[in-house]
């Protein structure tokens, strides 16, 4: 097989994903990037009901095409935000995430990223996300292999979604 051919990996037992990057990407969040922050995360049934034990759903999120999203909110800094001047509500002024850390909890969204993820033909699949090339500066710059940590990136809930498809952006 080559390391272009897709390819079928078991993340839990009797639930695979077809890979479709290559086997031998790393992946490691560095300090200060906090790219994957400045889009609006989007909150599964499951996200809302962990997100309400931890935080106001009335303050924190907002609805957008029938969906839930984490709020992004104007940030009065000028790195860890978009071009906007906006993030996630839940990135502090150091740059990380509070759910995360005070927490031990983020948002299944949060947890896919940098890998896209969908629905063909009833298999779940995953790439690293089109932007991901372009601004995630944590790509192949460790020894954490994605393949091999993939329970890591892809909860559970993933299997059980209708439409997990990561391209629903606030």
């Amino acid at each position: 097989m080559s390391a272009d051919a897709p390819r079928r990996v078991e993340v839990y037992p009797d639930r695979e994903v077809v890979v479709e990057f290559d086997p031998d990407l790393t992946f490691e969040c560095v300090d200060d990037c906090t790219w994957c922050c400045h889009h609006g995360v989007l909150l599964y049934d499951r996200d809302l009901l962990e997100l309400a034990q931890r935080a106001n759903l009335a303050e924190t999120t907002t609805e957008f095409r029938g969906e839930k999203f984490v709020t992004r909110e104007e940030k009065d800094r000028d790195d860890h935000v978009a071009d906007d001047g906006h993030a996630c509500a839940f990135l502090r002024d150091d740059g990380l995430c509070s759910l995360h850390l005070e927490d031990d909890w983020k948002p299944a969204r949060c947890s896919v990223f940098p890998l896209g993820v969908w629905l063909d033909d009833g298999d779940l699949h995953v790439d690293i996300r089109d932007s991901a090339h372009d601004h995630c500066e944590g790509l192949n710059v460790s020894d954490r292999s994605v393949i091999d940590n993939l329970e890591a990136f892809l909860p559970e809930v993933l299997w059980e979604l209708e439409n997990p498809d990561s391209d629903r952006e606030l």
